[in-house]
């Protein structure tokens, strides 16, 4: 821009410069024009001057540029939905995409009237491809998918130059399955097919459609068929009938009837289906009840029937009054048949024979011996009709019933036991015990007054009430002694309950029985208790179910040594052993082990109490306890070097002293409260091991002599070798 207008300014100086030279000479105006200008003569007839063309401004003779007629706006030059395009001198327009010119010019201007009008491109087939449907808008189109169609790779509107959606076709896919249904027809499975459904085989339809239909979204809506099972219910009910039946309803199911018990078939069909229209066909079984009639009569016999003759009605046969059974059974029932089952049943006359007798009395009369007949009694001379019946009668068990007359002589007074009394008396016998505080030891309790006026008297006698079990005690610790009350030479049995538990040990419980028979009036029983122990015993004499209860404690007893192996050793540190056996003293009980040198007059007291260790000791030279062995911390054999330095119990194990000698003592030890029990067993004799130290550092020390010689001779000869080859 800024180089033409300096080209305009030179031009103008040349220009005037120019006309300064020639001032004074005719100027020819119209060969001064510029190229796209045009010489013309002057409106007011004064001469010519230059003018710029059309599409061109300037002076016309210097200069004549290009004017640019878009600069104002297309849509003011070239219209509404145009492009304005400058050329040199000149300009031409177009329509925007989506128009098309009036004068169907692809380039105009527009002083001819031309404008631009929107082109409808939904009149070019298929624009939108298949399924497409086609809007126009001005200056532009849209397309949408049409019904049964779907846009695909974009959503709607959509452009198809622009864009890549298109429209498919809408497919459902296979048309669903319907509940106890079967599919009859489909048109298709696109947009708008219609598949159809029925019931299936044994179901009949209910409610609902039965088609389907491709809809827009690529389902199937429906069916809605509702297919219900043919059923016939329940069968019919015929009157005195069963059913053999399955409990199926469905068509081609079947029923068949049969006549009840007590019933029989008359006539008509027992069998009924199921149909596929869902009821069942009738059955014409017609059943008649049974009768069997009155039942039979039997001789002498009377009935129990409830009055029924229909199957399984029972008469049941019973002897009348002056008759018994004699065989035969006694039940006829009604049967299937219509006849009643024979009974046998046989009766004969009641006949008890003789009458019986009465004590102390005679039979005065008797009408006879068959049911009902009476015998009639009196008392003997010298007896008295006291009380009862004193007549007999024939029963219906051919058995007399009675008399109970009683006949009874008169005897005076009841006699007198010693330390008794009279519970029940009568004139002929009287009952006796004994008075409280005393108990029946042996004897008849009965007084009986005999024909011949006499009182045989009871010969109980009555002792006064003791203690099974008294005066009970221990002696030797472990026995027991008591003083028995029972009849002479019986034989009482006893049962001994004894259980016992120790302070010491928690868990200790030693819980035993033992039996005992004895005729003696002062058992005794020793038991097997166990030391240091807290026993409960109990006592019970079982014919009299009486228990006797003390309690006592066991002392503690002098432990058993163990089992050892004595040895004579000659060695600085020697092992010694032993075997024992496990005892229920155990938590109470220790090993101890005395180190006695053999100097002067050898005193050992094993039952001192003292425990002397190896630090306090006074003497220089005295015993002292090497080690303390608690029981309960080792099993059934042991091994112990004496020596080792280490402490046993608190009891340091001291090593032994060289150019002396030793005896070793092991004393077992139980000690519970003040008691203290012990035992000592000689272990070993450990005789002076200096002589073996000696030997001992001798053979150590020429060892050590000898591994130094052959070091020296071993540098000598290095030496030497290495001076010959220096030499050499």
């Amino acid at each position: 821009m800024y180089w033409r207008t300096a080209l305009v300014i030179l031009a103008f100086l040349t220009l005037a410069i120019t006309e300064m030279r020639v001032t004074g000479q005719t100027l020819d105006v119209c060969a001064t024009c510029h190229p796209n200008a045009t010489c013309e003569e002057k409106v007011d007839g004064t001469g010519k001057a230059c003018n710029c063309m059309y599409g061109f401004v300037g002076n016309g003779r210097t200069y004549c540029q290009d004017k640019n007629e878009c600069q104002i706006g297309a849509n003011k030059i070239c219209g509404q939905h145009t492009a304005c395009h400058n050329t040199y001198g000149s300009y031409y327009c177009t329509c925007l995409a989506g128009y098309s010119p009036s004068n169907n010019m692809a380039i105009f201007i527009p002083n001819d009237g031309t404008r631009c009008q929107d082109i409808n491109e939904c009149r070019v087939q298929g624009i939108c491809g298949e399924g497409g449907k086609c809007t126009n808008m001005q200056g532009y189109f849209n397309c949408l998918c049409q019904v049964g169609y779907q846009v695909h790779n974009g959503a709607e509107p959509f452009h198809p130059h622009q864009d890549k959606a298109l429209c498919k076709a809408i497919d459902c896919g296979q048309p669903p399955s319907a509940l106890n249904a079967v599919q009859l027809s489909a048109t298709g499975t696109r947009y708008g097919s219609v598949a159809t459904f029925g019931c299936s085989e044994g179901f009949f339809w209910k409610s609902g459609e039965n088609s389907s239909v491709c809809g827009a979204e690529s389902v199937w809506k429906g069916p809605s068929l509702v297919c219900e099972e043919i059923t016939c219910g329940d069968p019919p009910m015929l009157p005195h009938t069963g059913q053999v039946w399955n409990g199926s309803t469905n068509p081609g199911s079947t029923v068949l009837f049969y006549c009840k018990e007590g019933f029989y078939r008359e006539g008509g069909g027992n069998i009924s289906y199921c149909t596929e229209k869902g009821f069942w066909t009738k059955a014409t079984l017609s059943c008649k009840e049974i009768m069997c009639g009155g039942p039979p009569i039997l001789p002498h016999t009377g009935q129990v029937w409830n009055g029924s003759t229909n199957p399984g009605s029972t008469v049941l046969f019973y002897c009348k009054e002056g008759f018994h059974r004699e065989r035969g059974g006694d039940i006829s029932q009604c049967t299937k048949d219509g006849n009643w089952t024979k009974a046998t049943l046989l009766c004969k006359a009641i006949d008890c024979g003789q009458p019986p007798s009465a004590l102390n009395a005679v039979q005065l009369s008797a009408t006879g011996t068959r049911y009902g007949s009476v015998a009639t009694f009196g008392c003997s001379e010298g007896f008295f009709w006291k009380s009862g019946e004193n007549s007999s009668v024939c029963g219906a068990e051919s058995v007399w019933k009675g008399p109970s007359l009683v006949c009874e002589a008169t005897c005076g007074p009841a006699p007198a036991l010693v330390n008794t009394e009279v519970v029940l008396q009568n004139t002929s016998v009287v009952f006796h015990r004994c008075l409280e505080g005393f108990h029946s030891w042996r004897g008849r309790n009965t007084s009986v007054c005999d024909i011949t006026g006499k009182w045989q008297a009871a010969t109980m006698r009555c002792r006064e009430i003791k203690p099974a079990i008294s005066d009970l005690v221990v002696f030797n610790e472990k026995c027991l002694r008591w003083k028995a009350d029972k009849y002479e030479e019986d034989t009482e049995n006893y049962r001994i309950a004894f259980v016992g538990f120790r302070a010491y040990q928690r868990s200790f419980h030693d819980k035993r029985k033992k039996l005992l028979s004895s005729t003696s009036d002062h058992p005794e029983i020793c038991l097997n208790l166990l030391p240091v122990t807290n026993y409960t015993i109990s006592i019970t004499a079982l014919s009299a179910r009486f228990t006797s209860t003390l309690t006592t404690n066991t002392s503690l007893q002098v432990p058993q040594a163990p089992e050892i192996l004595y040895r004579e050793i000659e060695a600085p540190f020697p092992t010694l052993w032993l075997r024992r056996s496990v005892n229920t003293l155990d938590p109470i009980s220790f090993y101890q082990v005395f180190v006695l040198p053999l100097e002067g007059t050898l005193v050992f007291d094993c039952s001192s109490p003292k425990t002397p260790d190896f630090s306090s000791q006074r003497k220089p030279h005295g015993q002292y306890i090497t080690a303390q062995l608690h029981l309960r911390d080792i099993g059934k054999e042991m091994n112990l070097t004496l020596g080792d330095g280490h402490y046993y119990g608190g009891f340091y194990n001291a090593p032994l002293q060289n150019g002396r000698d030793y005896y070793v003592i092991l004393r077992a030890v139980s000690q519970w409260g003040g008691a203290f029990k012990h035992s000592c067993v000689i272990w070993a004799k450990v005789r002076d091991i200096s002589y073996i130290m000696k030997v001992s550092s001798l053979f150590a020390g020429g060892s050590i002599g000898v591994f130094a010689l052959g070091i020296f001779l071993g540098h000598c000869y290095t030496w030497f070798c290495k001076k010959t080859r220096q030499s050499s």
